[in-house]
C-alpha cells in the first residue's frame, strides 16, 4: 500500500512566516492534487516548545543560522518558529485536510531537534510515524513538503531505514538553501540511498 507524507506544510514555513522557505506556498496546490491518489495521507508538524533548544533566542549571544552543539549533536540555530498552539505552527490554510488521516508532531522535546518525521535528530526516539505506517500495511511512501534540504530529506532517509520503498516528489517540495547547493546536494544524497526522485506528473499520469 502507498502513503503520501506531507512534511511540515505549516504557516511559519510559507512566505511571510517566521522561517519562510522561498516559494514554500507553491507546494500547496500540488499536494492537494496528489492527496486523492493515495489511500493513506499523513502529515508531519513541527511543534516546538517556546524555549526550544534549536532557537537562537534560547542561547544568549548566539545568532540565527549559527552552528552549536545541542546535547551532543550539531545544531543549526533557527528563528523562533512553529511554537506549539500558535498560528505559525498550524498547517497551511490552503492545504486540504479532509484526507489527512493522522498528523504526527515532531520537535516537541526542548533538548533535541527533529527534522525527520520519523525520528529525532539523534535517533533516540521515534515519532511513531514509521510504526503506524507499518501497522497500516504501507510498503511505499511518497514524501514531499518543506523543506527539501532539511525535514523532507531526513524524513525520506529515515523512511528508507524503516524499509519503505521511498519516493521524493521534487516539484511538490521547496528548499531553504542556506548554501546555494544545499537542495541539489540533498537530492543527490537521497538518490544515493535508492530514493526515487519523481515529479507530481509522474504520479498523476499513472493513475
Amino acid at each position: 500500500m502507498k502513503a503520501l507524507i506531507l512534511v511540515d506544510i505549516q504557516n511559519d514555513f510559507l512566505p511571510g512566516g517566521a522561517l519562510a522557505v522561498p516559494d514554500g506556498d507553491k507546494v500547496i496546490p500540488i499536494a492537494n492534487k496528489l492527496q486523492p491518489l493515495f489511500p493513506i495521507v499523513v502529515a508531519t508538524q513541527d511543534w516546538h516548545p517556546a524555549n526550544h533548544g534549536s532557537f537562537a533566542a534560547s542561547h544568549a549571544g548566539k545568532n540565527v543560522f549559527e552552528q552549536i552543539e545541542l546535547n551532543g549533536l550539531p545544531q543549526t540555530l533557527w528563528p523562533v518558529h512553529c511554537v506549539q498552539e500558535t498560528m505559525g505552527a498550524e498547517l497551511a490554510q490552503g492545504l486540504q485536510r479532509e484526507r489527512i488521516i493522522k498528523i504526527f508532531p515532531k520537535g516537541t522535546d526542548v533538548g533535541i531537534d527533529s527534522y525527520s518525521g520519523l525520528y529525532d535528530n539523534g535517533h533516540r526516539k521515534t515519532t511513531g510515524l514509521g510504526e503506524w505506517l507499518k501497522e497500516n500495511g504501507v510498503t511505499d511512501v511518497f514524501v514531499c513538503g518543506l523543506a527539501t534540504d532539511y525535514c523532507v530529506k531526513f524524513t525520506a532517509l529515515d523512511a528508507v531505514k524503516f524499509s519503505f520503498k521511498t519516493h521524493f516528489i521534487e516539484d511538490a517540495s521547496r528548499g531553504v538553501n542556506l548554501q546555494p547547493s544545499d537542495v541539489k546536494n540533498a537530492i543527490a544524497e537521497m538518490n544515493r540511498v535508492g530514493i526515487a526522485i519523481v515529479q507530481s506528473a509522474d504520479i498523476l499520469n499513472t493513475k
